[in-house]
């Protein structure tokens, strides 16, 4: 086992009224000192952002003090790593611990490090495996519960389905955090912010998606969902000053030929019958763009309230809308139908709360603190495709040879905008 102390000291040299997001340098055995522009990130890649009131430099100087037994590598920050769960991504923010004292302002963090170290043997094989699979578990779970919620659907309703997944989730993330001391929200503004964002990430987030999974495919739904990266990338121009260059606006361009590869050919209709609002691709576009803006909004809910009381709170809040909904609509979970669920169907919903969310976010923030945020980011795409595999297996699901190919320019364009700023 091998033990690592990594250091950095961080120097802004003008204010902002909330901090910027940046990208770790790489630890190494040697400690150079890099001065660079700190990024603005908002979970789609990394941007340099030429706002004059988000401009920071700083000086890093990473100091590695490492050693290693076996195959492995931990590295033990002066800065601590939360995440907030958004409707089905994390948002990581980085907080200086008090043994950095010099630093006074959360900071955001994406986190790449690498290690030139490696083991041998069996131990260190299936150290390796389990690594893997704990990095690739949150995608998997959102995938898949996807797929458990449209199963579920027709014999729950959907505002119950979207009430049973975030409540109890909520409450199980609440718990964890209040058994390791984190502190409760407080104050007028840390509520405000954990309910508008409960409203925009949660309730609306869910009741889409549900709405959405009634009238289409897991996988297809899922692909338009992941698809708020185009939209996030659009925000954060308007809203932060950020540049997207030329390859991240290429992609914003070819996201929306893709999606409308994906959802026009659904939308061929009879002027007479057609409704927007029946279409599933229409709902989960909404879910999407929701997603979106809650995930803009994760920096100023993370000012005011610890992140992961924030993820837990706004689940619950979030919930109770679509569970009043859920009632007022007569949906067949509280008309009488539990008694005809099966066992099948009491899985699929706690799969969905358990491990669709509050896992989920638990295996990512895992991840996240052994310092494979980096490697998170890149594998979103891994998403729609478990949905797709598993909408494929588990309910015959299919895409048309358009649809197949729009998800395909989709993830090719979300790839552009995440990673445009680096490839330039």
């Amino acid at each position: 086992m091998a033990v690592c102390l990594a250091t950095a000291t961080l120097t802004p040299t003008s204010p902002s009224n909330s901090p910027p997001f940046f990208r770790a340098p790489s630890i190494s055995s040697a400690p150079p000192i890099l001065r660079r522009r700190l990024p603005f990130r908002l979970g789609f890649g990394t941007r340099y952002d030429e706002n004059p009131l988000f401009r920071f430099h700083y000086v890093a100087i990473p100091v590695a003090n490492c050693t290693r037994s076996g195959g492995d590598t931990e590295l033990d920050f002066t800065e601590s790593i939360d995440c907030v769960g958004t409707a089905q991504d994390v948002e990581c923010v980085v907080s200086p611990t008090d043994e950095d004292p010099s630093s006074s302002i959360g900071v955001p963090l994406e986190l790449g490090i690498s290690s030139d170290y490696s083991g041998g043997g069996s131990v260190a094989v299936l150290e390796k495996a389990w690594e893997f699979a704990v990095l690739v578990s949150p995608f998997f779970f959102w995938g898949t519960a996807m797929v458990a919620m449209k199963e579920v659907l027709p014999r729950s309703g959907p505002f119950f389905v979207s009430a049973f997944r975030l409540i109890p989730a909520g409450f199980l993330l609440v718990a964890f955090a209040a058994f390791r001391g984190r502190p409760f929200p407080s104050g007028f503004s840390a509520w405000i912010s954990i309910i508008l964002f409960a409203l925009v990430d949660a309730t609306f987030f869910q009741g889409f998606l549900a709405q959405g999974l009634q009238r289409t495919s897991a996988g297809l739904g899922s692909v338009i969902i992941d698809s708020q990266p185009l939209t996030v990338a659009v925000l954060a121009a308007f809203l932060f000053g950020e540049s997207l260059g030329l390859i991240g606006a290429a992609g914003l361009v070819l996201g929306v030929f893709g999606l409308l590869l994906l959802e026009v050919p659904s939308l061929t209709f009879d002027a007479n019958s057609f409704s927007l609002w029946g279409s599933g691709e229409w709902w989960m576009f909404l879910a999407a763009q929701s997603m979106a803006v809650g995930t803009v909004m994760v920096r100023w809910v993370s000012k005011y309230s610890d992140p992961i009381m924030a993820t837990g709170w706004h689940m619950v809040i979030g919930g109770l809308p679509l569970l009043m909904i859920c009632i007022l609509n007569h949906d067949p979970a509280v008309s009488g139908s539990l008694k005809d669920f099966t066992t099948n169907d009491i899985l699929a919903l706690l799969y969905a709360s358990i491990f669709g969310s509050a896992v989920s976010y638990g295996s990512f923030f895992y991840s996240a603190t052994k310092g494979s945020l980096t490697k998170l980011s890149s594998l979103t795409f891994l998403t729609p495709m478990f949905a797709s595999v598993f909408g494929f297996l588990y309910l015959g699901e299919t895409f048309s040879p358009i649809q197949l190919v729009g998800a395909v320019v989709t993830v090719v364009a979300i790839y552009a905008v995440n990673y445009g700023s680096s490839l330039e």
